[in-house]
């Protein structure tokens, strides 16, 4: 984006929006948020993203970058600027220094220590939009903040990779790859972005994976997930779920509410055990998205994505929604919510 470029609200939102993606995962425990500064006559001077923790938030970011070019202009920001004192200063106080005009937001902050950002800024003449480009960011970088500042747990997703008659693997057990190499690059992106990856001790015992993000080169990406490893049975100590790659929990339970117990202080979650553990999970009710990669393949044979997961008749299905469907390479990404 050129820094001669003229966005109106909308436009800018959205680039915010990339900018959040662009953190999401470095922020824990902060929220991933996106901001852009616009000029007077709404020329883009200035973009951020919020920085780990301890260090600046978004709209800091996006003003640094500005310089004096803020001053008159509009801040477009994913989240309600903050109006509280923590490891940094109030985001408010950052916005009326640098002397904006306006400042435009999706979403109010529901955390209630940061919360009446857009009411401090009211308060001083600061011209406050609210909502602008709101589902776009619900359903994007702050999804699973979102939902763990409105339930108090994490936010789980199970991801797995299918083929068109929904089998996770041939009648041999074979199971690399069904999906395309496009598809796998989109899988590691979002583990980068991940705090925990979830996998039982059968698909370690198995397949023995190293459950790391990867860029397709083969290097480890600079984020990587906690990897936790649940149920009873051992697994070797050469296994390298095990190795220096990255962290790694082993969680002696069947239960997926000790589980989350577990990883209580973590954000975005991502379920990739195999058909046990999510059958065990979807009974629960604990899972809050499901990504499924559908390859255009026919398999046949025993091996099914999903174990029991507790529905005696069609009239007690499980119900989803479809969130999005988007095509990766030749495959399908099946994003879907709860109904």
């Amino acid at each position: 984006m050129s820094s001669n470029s003229v966005l109106d609200d909308e436009a800018a939102m959205l680039l915010a929006v990339e900018q959040s993606e662009k953190v999401k995962g470095a922020t824990y425990p902060n929220p991933p948020v996106g901001a852009v500064i616009l000029d007077r006559e709404h020329r883009v001077v200035g973009v951020g993203g919020t920085e780990p923790a301890g260090h600046a938030h978004a709209e800091v970011v996006a003003l640094r970058r500005a310089a004096g070019l803020a001053a008159g202009g509009t801040a477009v920001v994913t989240l309600e600027p903050c109006d509280h004192h923590g490891k940094t200063p109030p985001c408010t106080e950052a916005l009326l220094a640098a002397g904006v005009a306006r400042v435009v937001y999706a979403v109010t902050d529901p955390n209630p220590v940061a919360a009446d950002g857009a009411a401090r800024l009211a308060a001083a003449g600061v011209e406050v939009v609210a909502g602008v480009q709101a589902d776009a960011v619900t359903a994007g970088p702050l999804r699973e903040w979102l939902h763990k500042q409105r339930t108090g747990r994490p936010h789980v997703t199970w991801k797995y990779a299918t083929s068109i008659d929904g089998r996770s693997a041939a009648a041999d057990g074979s199971s690399q790859w069904i999906t395309s190499e496009a598809a796998r690059a989109d899988l590691h992106r979002r583990r980068a972005a991940a705090e925990a990856i979830v996998v039982g001790t059968g698909t370690v015992l198995v397949d023995d994976p190293t459950l790391t993000a990867r860029l397709p080169d083969g290097t480890l990406t600079d984020r990587q997930p906690l990897r936790v490893v649940v149920g009873e049975r051992e697994i070797s100590a050469d296994a390298k779920v095990l190795n220096d790659d990255s962290r790694t929990m082993v969680i002696r339970t069947h239960d997926p509410a000790e589980v989350l117990r577990a990883l209580a202080d973590r954000t975005d979650v991502l379920i990739e055990g195999g058909p046990t553990l999510a059958g065990a999970f979807l009974r629960a009710g604990a899972i809050d998205r499901i990504l499924a990669y559908v390859a255009p393949i026919l398999l046949g044979g025993p091996v099914t994505a999903v174990d029991d997961v507790g529905v005696p008749s069609i009239g007690r299905a499980l119900r989803w929604r479809y969130d999005s469907v988007q095509s990766i390479g030749p495959d399908l990404l099946l994003s879907l919510v709860p109904n």
